[in-house]
């Protein structure tokens, strides 16, 4: 029997390890199974996308190791857009790094900041990567609990003494996964002053700034006084461009901070694919012209959506951002106990909020990423567990 880490062993478990093998032997039954757990919408990139891979596909100066510096285009194109869409000028080579998707970059980050007796804090429920970079790190997971009371914003001033002066990271999400929550101009500003005070990095897990509704614009952390001195803020195609599979991000802020991240990665990857990231360089070119066409695709979805599951008893709100609905559990039941019930009785899949920390118990999430008419369809079944 071979013995893992401490570290490794100190990992949260996912409660519906399962799932996908219950999904398979309910389908062998003949049952339509929907799936509204994972964040991987059914829709298309952009053709100019698709185009641009096939095109350097062959192109064999392509196929050589990208190392971290990447592809100089694609690295320009973030700057670029980066001035277009929040007004913040960043040096392409030395406040920007390209990244095997966002996740990666967020995990690794804990590597070049964090060690035994420091901590991070995050964000109760989030996302699994800033845990589990984190932990494998060896520096302690601070979990604060994201509650409407305190519209789903981490509350800095509550964060006992003892932790705030061991924090190396503070990771926030906004808008944000799963609760649709977005930060004021203030809490921003708050947050860069947290840091300052600490000598801690802000990460800003921006996957979802261009999946926003009703004339919302997220603005980056960038874009405040003082964010550059302490701040990095992560981005990714998968959402915005449905390049979910492509992995394919970047990370962009203060110099000193993407050289530790850059250095760090040295010794874990060689960078991605320098076709990905010539097929980044025509997604950001597509960004006007196309994407708005995509997020009024998951705006009519999110009516759509919402319409159905209050019609069948779900207190269902409309999000200002983001792919999801995150609509609390109207049984007297565990947020896992709703979820694995909702697939063996009726063939839909959502995430249970307790998936995402235990903080968001109580909750489950339904993602956007099937047409309108099965998640019409998925309300009513749903509606038959009441």
């Amino acid at each position: 029997m071979h013995s893992t880490s401490e570290r490794y062993r100190q990992l949260p478990g996912y409660p519906l390890a399962g799932i996908r093998e219950l999904r398979r032997q309910i389908e062998e039954t003949g049952v339509d199974v929907i799936d509204l757990g994972s964040g991987d919408a059914e829709l298309d990139p952009p053709p100019a996308v698709v185009a641009r891979l096939r095109e350097v596909a062959g192109d064999r100066s392509h196929s050589r190791y990208p190392y971290q510096s990447g592809l100089p285009a694609f690295r320009e194109a973030i700057t670029c857009w980066m001035a277009r869409r929040f007004g913040v000028d960043v040096d392409p080579w030395k406040e920007v790094l390209p990244l095997i998707g966002s996740k990666e970059g967020l995990a690794h980050l804990p590597f070049a900041f964090v060690g035994p007796g420091h901590s991070a804090i995050i964000p109760d429920p989030g996302y699994r990567a800033y845990v589990g970079g984190v932990t494998l790190a060896g520096g302690n997971p601070h979990l604060v609990q994201l509650k409407a009371s305190n519209e789903f914003l981490i509350p800095l001033d509550s964060v006992p003494s003892e932790v705030s002066a061991r924090t190396r990271i503070l990771y926030l999400n906004y808008p944000n996964n799963p609760t649709t929550a977005g930060a004021s101009d203030e809490y921003y500003q708050e947050a860069i002053q947290f840091c300052q005070e600490r000598g801690a990095v802000l990460a800003h897990d921006h996957a979802y700034s261009e999946i926003a509704f009703d004339g919302y614009r997220p603005r980056s952390v960038l874009e405040f006084d003082g964010a550059k001195s302490v701040a990095l803020e992560f981005h990714s195609v998968s959402k915005t461009y449905n390049m979910t599979g492509w992995r394919l991000g970047w990370a962009v802020g203060n110099r000193e901070l993407i050289s530790a991240l850059s250095t760090v990665k040295t010794f874990l990857d060689t960078g991605q694919y320098l076709g990905v990231q010539a097929a980044g360089v025509a997604a950001l070119e597509s960004w006007e012209a196309w994407v708005p066409g995509n997020v009024a695709t998951f705006q009519s979805r999110r009516d759509k959506a919402v319409e159905a599951f209050q019609r069948e008893g779900f207190k269902a709100t409309l999000p200002k951002a983001t792919l999801y609905l995150w609509i609390p559990v109207p049984t007297r039941e565990s947020s896992e106990e709703f979820a694995w019930r909702a697939l063996e009785e009726e063939g839909v899949i959502v995430l249970p909020g307790a998936a995402l920390g235990s903080g968001g118990e109580g909750y489950f999430r339904v993602a956007l990423t099937v047409g309108e008419d099965q998640l019409e369809q998925a309300a009513v079944r749903l509606g038959r567990l009441l």
